[in-house]
């Protein structure tokens, strides 16, 4: 089985993104009996989804897990729901600023995570990893791939998760957020993966979880 693993190249003033960092990382490696494929998405409202368009095409993946910068969070969060909707709060790396236009147009409102992200939330805290649920994962590029990963895979219903990484450390962050060390994100990120391997393990309806509060 295939674990497509994304992340994104650096946006706006952020001169890195750990999200790229860690999807090279992991490209090529194992988690629990399958192979990992990481993929490094372009940061424009329409490459982002020609290019996770096309990866999903290629692989067919089993599950996606897929990484993005949220600078100003002091933590690691999982997302639990991707919104139909684009309106960036500032211009993409291509200059554009799409406002109230739809992710699309024949989708729901809405999706909710089709793994269960507490489960990956309470590894963390046992791993002494910062981390919590969020309910938002903004109207930016990373909510796009996010809603276009879960609508193309609606019939499928595959593990797809979405997780957003704070700054690296080393780049100098105000002390009101904090950022964290590239390995400590690559412990989260390994415990993130062992738990979709081992959703894979279960029957599709285990997984389903969406209504868990």
């Amino acid at each position: 089985m295939t674990i497509l693993l994304t992340g994104f190249v650096p946006y706006g003033d952020n001169e890195m993104n750990p999200s790229e960092l860690l999807a090279r990382r992991f490209d090529g490696t194992v988690a629990g009996g399958h192979r990992v494929v990481g993929r490094v998405l372009p940061v424009g409202q329409r490459r982002t989804e020609q290019e996770l368009t096309a990866a999903l095409t290629e692989l067919e993946p089993d599950a996606v897990l897929m990484l993005g910068l949220f600078p100003s969070r002091p933590e690691l969060t999982i997302e639990r729901v991707a919104v139909n909707v684009l309106d960036y709060p500032f211009p993409d790396n291509d200059g554009e600023r799409p406002v109230d236009v739809p992710v699309a147009a024949d989708g729901p409102a809405a999706y909710l995570a089709t793994f269960d992200v507490r489960e990956v939330v309470d590894a963390w805290h046992a791993a002494g990893i910062r981390g919590s649920i969020s309910y938002t994962a903004g109207t930016y590029v990373c909510n796009q791939s996010y809603y276009l990963a879960l609508h193309a895979t609606a019939l499928r219903a595959i593990p797809i998760a979405f997780i957003h990484l704070p700054r690296l450390e080393a780049t100098g962050n105000p002390p009101e957020t904090p950022g964290m060390s590239l390995d400590a994100m690559a412990e989260a990120l390994t415990i993130a993966l062992e738990n979709i391997a081992r959703a894979l393990a279960r029957p599709p309806e285990a997984t389903a979880v969406q209504d868990r509060p």
